[in-house]
């Protein structure tokens, strides 16, 4: 969501007029959770247009229902399953292309589209600018926020090479006028994968806004009695195979090893899973540890992040086990200056963007002790930090910030839509 954002933003201010096609105000409401104060971010010369979607999953209005689907939801599931795999070859999402495309020719008709960017996934968002490529000619970029054919955490091929999505993705990515991926390892195992077009791979990291890195400016320590410890924080989703239970472990063991930790706390902010509703065995893992100073105090809007990140004396890094997972989070820890302990494997992604970070602790493992002696290392090292030390390493987060990543890729698209105009 903030990488879409700030993407349509960026555009509207290099000079650009958007159009921003998306979901219903419900969806997100009701289906996937939303961020009502982000809504004052989006640019008011942004023009918005909503394509209807459907959602199989949890539908709260039963008046919506069919009178076969409340015959028998179960068969009505599976029949609207094949349906929307028939209209797109990807689950839950593939019934959408319909409106999107009506909506897409409308869009056109009214005020003729000179580049389509899609976001995805869902993957079923690249279709508005296939659709315009092969109707009009008109260029097209497709943004992998999420990858559609790498299980990012078992480096396999998910489905068949030969399948009608995997034929469709090359299809899309050889023509493509620019393709992003958010690091270096994921661009190059497309580009392993599906050489053809290759050369127009880049790399446009999540990276962090910059009016986000401007609210840590002169940043001092969290003002506490004499008796209270530390706050070590966690921003994020919780979601896939992370280590969060050897992480909470390792969390108890330092714990009883420091008197500065017994005083401290591990605060969790963030969704729990994918939908609006806490996922069930998450939640019920974070209250085997609440005896142990872990509380979980649920999302936060992302206009109140910074202010959460100022409350913190360090911060935890969990992510799942990947080469190719970055996270979007690494680039907004990095920017807040804090001290940060990484509990994920060495060879996640991540490592490779906080190398150089001075007040970084990683673990050498995952085993629980290994967590905690990492925890250890960075409690010393956060009851002691100064203003000069958050600003030292906030200078040095300096290229991590977003307009850095986009500004190339907008200036080389202005220049190509140029010279098409102009051909």
């Amino acid at each position: 969501m903030y990488r879409a954002l700030a993407t349509a933003n960026a555009f509207v201010d290099a000079g650009w007029k958007v159009t921003v096609l998306t979901a219903t105000r419900e969806v997100f409401e009701f289906q996937t959770g939303t961020d009502i104060e982000l809504e004052r971010k989006v640019d008011p010369r942004l023009r918005i247009v909503r394509a209807p979607f459907s959602w199989i999953r949890g539908e709260p209005d039963l008046a919506k229902w069919s009178r076969a689907r409340i015959a028998s939801n179960l068969l009505w599931s599976f029949m609207r399953a094949k349906s929307d795999r028939m209209a797109f070859p990807e689950p839950v999402y593939g019934g959408w292309k319909k409106a999107l495309l009506d909506e897409t020719d409308r869009i056109h008709q009214d005020d003729p589209v000179d580049l389509v960017i899609g976001t995805a996934n869902p993957n079923v968002d690249f279709m508005p600018g296939w659709h315009l490529y092969k109707k009009a000619g008109i260029p097209y970029v497709m943004d992998y926020r999420d990858t559609w054919h790498l299980n990012v955490y078992t480096d396999t091929f998910v489905g068949s090479r030969l399948s009608r999505s995997a034929r469709l993705e090359e299809k899309l990515l050889r023509s493509a006028a620019e393709v992003w991926f958010v690091n270096a390892p994921i661009r190059d195992w497309h580009a392993k994968t599906y050489p053809a077009g290759s050369s127009r791979f880049q790399v446009v990291a999540n990276a962090f806004d910059p009016d986000f890195a401007q609210a840590f400016a002169g940043m001092s320590k969290p003002e506490r009695s004499a008796t209270e410890g530390l706050v070590f924080g966690y921003l994020g989703t919780i979601y896939g195979p992370m280590p969060l239970r050897e992480s909470l472990e390792g969390w108890r063991i330092a714990r009883s090893r420091s008197e500065l930790l017994r005083n401290s706390r591990f605060e969790i902010h963030g969704r729990l899973g994918h939908y609006s509703e806490p996922d069930p065995a998450i939640l019920a893992l974070l209250k085997e540890y609440a005896g142990d100073g872990v509380t979980y105090e649920g999302p936060v809007s992302k206009t109140a992040v910074a202010d959460k990140y100022k409350g913190f004396d360090a911060l935890m890094l969990i992510l799942g086990k990947s080469k190719y997972v970055t996270s979007g989070k690494v680039f907004e820890y990095a920017a807040s200056g804090l001290p940060i302990a990484s509990l994920h494997h060495p060879e996640t992604a991540s490592t490779s963007i906080l190398s150089g970070h001075q007040d970084w602790f990683p673990v050498p493992d995952l085993l629980p002790e290994s967590i905690a002696e990492t925890i250890l290392k960075t409690a010393q090292r956060a009851a002691v930090m100064t203003s000069g030390d958050y600003a030292r390493n906030q200078a040095w987060a300096d290229h991590l910030s977003r307009d850095k990543q986009l500004q190339p890729r907008i200036g080389h698209l202005t220049e190509l839509v140029a010279e098409a105009n102009n051909g």
